[in-house]
């Protein structure tokens, strides 16, 4: 049983990877990469999946917005034309943000505790971060050149 999730996290994968160029339909295609193997590595019944989901799409949803604001920050905090006034404004900004971050997760996991148990919630925050770890690693792989030789 494991063998078939990892083969169908990596059918996902290689999908994700041959779409990443297309944008959004990418984004949803790593989107239900993750959902699978969450939902596979968190053995979630009927009942749980049917509240969780909808928690951890809001959560995904807003946590995306603020890392996203903090990526916009970061690039415009390295614009070395910009007065000091500005970026002292724009760290100050993402410090707040990334408390914004912390206190959402915390908000979270209160709700997250109301649908599954907390070997489950732990289970959650492995699974996310090994994902991410997964996606990372096959990205970065695809990135290379290949090796002349190879061919």
């Amino acid at each position: 049983m494991k063998l078939w999730i990892a083969g169908s996290l990596f059918f996902f994968l290689s999908l994700t990877l041959q779409a990443q160029n297309k944008g959004r339909e990418g984004q949803q295609q790593v989107r239900a990469a993750k959902i699978t193997w969450i939902t596979n590595r968190l053995n979630l019944t009927p009942d749980q999946a049917k509240d969780f989901w909808p928690l951890f799409n809001e959560y995904e949803d807003k946590r995306r917005e603020v890392r996203h604001r903090i990526r916009r920050l970061n690039g415009e905090t390295n614009n070395l034309s910009a007065s000091d006034e500005a970026i002292r404004k724009n760290l100050k900004e993402i410090i707040d943000l990334r408390q914004q971050e912390v206190d959402l997760e915390r908000e979270y996991q209160a709700k997250y505790l109301k649908v599954i148990n907390v070997k489950q919630l732990s289970e959650l925050y492995k699974a996310d971060q090994r994902f991410t770890q997964m996606l990372i690693e096959r990205l970065n792989h695809n990135r290379q050149p290949r090796d002349k030789d190879s061919n």
